[in-house]
């Protein structure tokens, strides 16, 4: 009996040893997109709170490639140490079911660590689309099936998911056209030449503002605080989600106390004022999430995000 006490209080000690001295080297941080977007400014946000709390250099490392799937397929295959993470979002998780390729499964192979932020989508439509808001673009969309196009930043793309979503709840049809980027489809949708799009709500704020295009509503469960006048789709449509979850994650198998330990600090990095503000520059709200809340919200995630492609009949060869 007492050398198995001696056993289990032996193993508590070294549990506790491992997440006070973690982490003793600095930790590579991957994000799936190329420097300068809008993933890799959050990460760079976050990086440095992370490292003044935690005593080491959290290092951003951007892979990207295949919609994000790169760097999944990268973590998802890491040493489970806690000295690689991945700054991820929702168009991560809805890969698998999008491309047959994929071969990581964010539900074995993600350790879930901490929410980041939510950045939400817009809903937008060229000034003389004939729609002031969701409940005329459905009845617009409703009068004449099949008649308009919307566009995305491609094939799979969360903003592709997200309008599929909405077609579904709102039981309407449109037809997709697929851009490379957001950057190539926004002069289109200026010029009325694919009449309505779904943008990041960071995007449409400029031209908006300068009238080059509506603003109907973001994806977000509540209003933006940058741009309160602008309607949620779930006022219309109660219950539409699909604004992009920005989170942290490791690989499946990470110890426990290293998994809380970095949750406990990326909760209050993304809670304070400094990061916040940051934040809020990029049209993002902060999340911070503890693992068990993370793990139920990529659950629900990724279960949402199959549903919609398999009734949409979405595939990226």
């Amino acid at each position: 009996m007492f050398r198995i006490l001696g056993i289990v209080a032996a193993c508590a000690f070294s549990v506790n040893a491992l997440a006070q001295e973690y982490p003793t080297r600095p930790v590579r941080m991957l994000v799936g997109y190329a420097p300068g977007g809008g993933m890799d400014t959050i990460a760079r946000v976050l990086a440095p709170k992370l490292s003044e709390a935690l005593g080491q250099q959290f290092v951003i490392e951007n892979r990207p490639g295949a919609s994000g799937s790169v760097a999944a397929e990268a973590l998802a295959s890491s040493q489970p140490d806690g000295y690689v993470l991945m700054v991820a979002e929702s168009g991560t998780l809805a890969l698998p079911a999008v491309n047959p390729k994929v071969t990581f499964d964010p539900l074995k192979q993600f350790a879930p660590v901490s929410g980041i932020c939510m950045l939400p989508m817009a809903f937008v439509v060229n000034p003389a689309f004939p729609a002031e808001n969701t409940r005329e673009l459905i009845a617009v969309l409703k009068s004449n099936p099949g008649k308009y196009a919307y566009a995305s930043p491609g094939v799979g793309s969360l903003q592709h998911l997200a309008f599929e979503l909405f077609k579904r709840s709102a039981g309407v049809t449109a037809v997709h056209v697929p851009y490379k980027g957001a950057t190539a489809m926004m002069p289109d949708i200026m010029n009325g030449q694919v009449p309505i799009g779904v943008v990041s709500a960071l995007a449409a704020m400029g031209p908006t503002k300068a009238a080059r295009i509506r603003t109907l509503a973001v994806t977000s469960p509540r209003r933006l605080p940058s741009a309160p006048e602008w309607p949620t789709m779930a006022e219309t449509l109660p219950g539409f989600s699909a604004a992009p979850n920005v989170f942290l994650v490791a690989p499946a198998g990470t110890p426990a106390s290293v998994v809380q330990r970095l949750s406990v600090a990326t909760r209050s990095a993304v809670t304070s004022r400094e990061v916040e503000e940051n934040f809020a520059k990029q049209g993002a709200t902060s999340t911070p999430a503890d693992p068990q809340q993370l793990g139920a919200q990529i659950a629900e995630e990724v279960k949402r995000w199959a549903a919609v492609v398999k009734e949409a009949g979405i595939k990226v060869d």
